[in-house]
């Protein structure tokens, strides 16, 4: 572990030195790129007052809330003598009928915008919104197939640790789709979370006896996940640039779209892989033989379902107040929690290399939360110069009118 920490503080020393002229060089040519700038962002920053703080706090904890209850919840389904891996994608889908009361009974919460955009044109068509949504309802669909998987063959705490890997992910398609820069700490952010998964790569036999099955299981298990965390950065930097490029408006109404819509679609994927697959024929089964029982059974996926539409709330919300990036930080922030709560709830053991695997994990989270709190300051003062140099432009103009 002390290894790890030097080898960390030598590359940081290291991405420090490469960064520096590239953000020289930017500085320099800040006052003739503005104008560009401008151009290739199609959000104008909202204003961080406290109703800003009061939606990042609900949807952070409707993120970090869902997430833990739904992967726990997932676990003791396969734990507890589930098996159907369709069943385990069908539930991270299904929920989104119980959002559908929003459109009766609070229409005139549609409209209520949280966002401005800073270029305005007309509505895409309905085919351009059709391809949109099923296009992320696909992906969406492979993705919660690729995660039950993981979630069938891993333990808790280790499929928790790689999905941490979904970070990385995410800032590597942030670059190319959604212009997200990198700095010396999101870099040293990224090399972090990056060794934490590696760490996990090859399991101890107790491991892979403690999730009941064999080491190749667990190899699948852990490729899966990987697999799974590639696609939900993709998805989340995709539907970022979907609202800024293509939906072009920030409502709450929006939200709902893209949460109904997409999971429809990806409800309807996993239903034919469900009945294609033909396991729909052992659930009556599976249920019966469910060590907790029928109702246990029931209630098991029920509140999964129900747990995993509280969590995309939370993360469709992050991604449209602040970033796609920052909507998978807050995820990723939540699942270091789960191990712990795991060794709990299903008496798991961690062994060191987990330990030092969390920690690795942590120390990434903290070190890209150091730089979003640097780009928060520094885009306040930004803020502060701009408000004082428009107060004080209209007495110049009086002062220069008179003196004429």
């Amino acid at each position: 572990m002390i290894f790890l920490i030097y080898t960390d503080l030598l590359m940081f020393d290291i991405i420090c030195v490469l960064f520096s002229p590239v953000q020289k060089a930017n500085e320099a040519n800040s006052n003739s790129s503005c104008h560009t700038n401008v151009l290739n962002s199609t959000m104008i920053p909202r204003a961080r007052n406290k109703k800003w703080w009061i939606r990042l706090a609900i949807y952070s904890f409707l993120l970090l809330s869902g997430q833990a209850v739904a992967t726990l919840l997932g676990r003791l389904y396969y734990e507890k003598g589930g098996k159907s891996i369709w069943m385990g994608s069908l539930v991270q889908l299904a929920g989104f009928p119980i959002l559908l009361p929003y459109y009766f009974l609070s229409p005139h919460k549609k409209n209520v915008v949280v966002g401005y955009s800073s270029t305005r044109s007309n509505p895409p068509s309905k085919l351009v919104l059709a391809s949109v949504y099923v296009g992320l309802g696909l992906m969406m669909a492979v993705d919660s197939y690729s995660y039950s998987v993981g979630l069938l063959y891993l333990p808790v705490s280790i499929y928790s640790l790689i999905s941490v890997s979904q970070l990385a992910f995410n800032a590597f398609f942030s670059f190319f789709l959604n212009s997200h820069k990198f700095t010396p700490y999101i870099v040293n952010s990224l090399v972090l979370l990056t060794f934490s998964s590696v760490l996990l790569v090859f399991p101890d036999d107790d491991d892979a006896g403690s999730s009941k099955a064999s080491k190749g299981n667990f190899v699948a298990g852990f490729i899966w996940t990987i697999v799974a965390s590639a696609l939900y950065g993709l998805v989340l930097s995709l539907t970022q640039f979907a609202i800024q490029n293509i939906l072009k408006r920030e409502t709450f109404s929006m939200v709902m779209d893209i949460i109904v819509y997409q999971s429809l679609v990806a409800t309807l994927a996993t239903l034919v892989g469900l009945f294609a697959s033909r396991e729909w024929m052992k659930l009556k089964k599976e249920m019966h033989m469910f060590s907790l029982g029928k109702d246990s059974y029931v209630m098991t996926l029920v509140w999964t379902i129900v747990a995993w539409q509280v969590y995309a709330i939370g993360a469709i919300g992050l991604v449209l107040e602040v970033s796609s990036l920052f909507s998978n930080v807050m995820s990723v922030f939540g699942l270091p929690l789960i191990p712990i709560l795991a060794v709990f709830f299903f008496r798991e053991k961690m062994d060191g290399l987990e330990v030092a695997a969390m920690l690795l994990a942590i120390w990434g989270f903290v070190s890209y939360v150091y730089q979003n709190y640097l780009d928060s300051h520094n885009s306040t003062t930004e803020n502060q110069k701009t408000d004082g140099d428009s107060r004080a432009s209209p007495e110049r103009e009086i002062n220069q009118w008179l003196n004429a």
